[in-house]
């Protein structure tokens, strides 16, 4: 009866472990979705940070002496070439002018009665009724008289600039600042000579500085194939202003310093934009992107099809007998919402998009969105080489 026993209990125990591993359950394969990168040329900018700079800002100064009597135009506004600015008190000057041309009558006097007396002595000499001395002094006079002709004309000359001087124009067309100086206040020279000053506001400028690393990598970079310059060497300069809008016109490049600052480790850049509208004004901080470079036969991928391990990025491709390889990349700038590769993926490859957390290498995949279309980017997608 116990040996019947110990036999069935051993048949149960051999039947459920049977059963056990029948119940045994399969690993399902992972889904991903994929995107078939192509390589092909890429706009690319250079982004800085910038600032607006009038192109001609002149300071208005007195260039006489005297009293102010008017100011004749609205402080802050624009003002047009010519346009008169402040009067000074013209009474003085005037003053000085008629004098000028009394002495100058006077003098023109004097040179005639010189050259009557030489027309006089000049027939004696030569007859020898007079001395050599008396034609001698005849000349004198009348040289001397023509000289002081000529001073006199000049002081006519300096009293006609000085009356002249006493009304002042704005040079140049642009926005005004305030008055340093009121009606009634003695105008002089030097730091009591300044009025105000006018900001030419078309065109104008943008400032910006590139350091001497962002100079030198970005030139390795072009001998390395990696970026492209435009071939007339013609970079344009787009404008976007500190609510994020682009600014309609497009600048190009007019000056770059010649020497390193040694202040600031970087190299001035003066692009020069059009300014129509007078949206611009100077003083305002703006972002540069110097644009016109392209990267030929760039590789970008979707920034989440990036993952980062121990030992840098690295993404997930699939082989063509649909397994995951794990692959090592070094990555290159933005792209939007996409990014540059700049070694380790090559044209055709197909790439892990989502479901990569699922992933280990020589696992077969089962591909659920295979997207094999990367759409050129808009210009607000180009990428910044910043």
């Amino acid at each position: 009866m116990r040996l019947n026993t110990l036999i069935l209990l051993l048949t149960m125990s051999l039947v459920g472990c049977g059963s056990g591993s029948q119940q045994t359950q399969q690993t399902p394969t992972p889904e991903v979705s994929v995107i078939e990168v192509k390589a092909k040329d890429t706009p690319i900018y250079i982004e800085f940070v910038g600032k607006t700079v009038s192109s001609r800002k002149v300071e208005i100064r007195s260039r006489v002496e005297g009293f102010l009597d008017a100011i004749t135009y609205k402080e802050g506004s624009l003002v047009e070439k010519g346009q008169i600015l402040f009067q000074m008190d013209r009474k003085p000057f005037q003053a000085k002018l008629d004098a000028a041309k009394a002495e100058l009558q006077q003098q023109i006097a004097r040179k005639q009665n010189a050259k009557a007396n030489l027309d006089r002595v000049k027939p004696l000499a030569e007859k020898r009724a007079v001395s050599q001395k008396d034609l001698d002094d005849a000349l004198g006079s009348y040289y001397a008289s023509s000289a002081a002709v000529e001073e006199a004309k000049s002081k006519v000359v300096q009293a006609e600039l000085d009356l002249g001087y006493t009304t002042i124009f704005s040079p140049v067309t642009g926005v005004s600042s305030f008055a340093v100086k009121r009606e009634g206040s003695y105008m002089g020279f030097g730091t009591e000579s300044l009025l105000t000053y006018v900001a030419q506001l078309d065109p104008m400028w943008v400032e910006f500085s590139i350091s001497e690393n962002q100079l030198l990598k970005n030139r390795e970079q072009i001998q390395q194939g990696l970026i492209k310059e435009p071939e007339e060497d013609e970079l344009a300069v787009q404008v976007i202003l500190a609510d994020g809008t682009t600014y309609p016109y497009t600048g190009k490049i007019t000056f770059a310093d010649a020497s390193l600052s040694e202040e600031t480790g970087t190299f001035l850049i003066r692009a020069e934009v059009a300014n129509p509208e007078h949206i611009l004004r100077p003083g305002q901080f703006v972002r540069a992107q110097i644009t016109g470079m392209i990267r030929p036969d760039a590789i970008v991928v979707p920034q989440r099809a990036v993952q980062q391990g121990a030992k840098g990025s690295f993404v997930w491709v699939i082989d063509k007998d649909g397994k995951a390889e794990f692959r090592p990349l070094v990555t290159g700038p933005w792209l939007g919402d996409q990014w540059f590769i700049d070694k380790g993926l090559k044209d055709g490859e197909t790439v892990v998009v989502d479901g990569a957390l699922k992933l280990q290498a020589g696992v077969t995949v089962s591909i659920t969105t295979d997207d094999n279309k990367q759409e050129k980017p808009s210009k607000e997608e180009q990428a910044p080489e910043s």
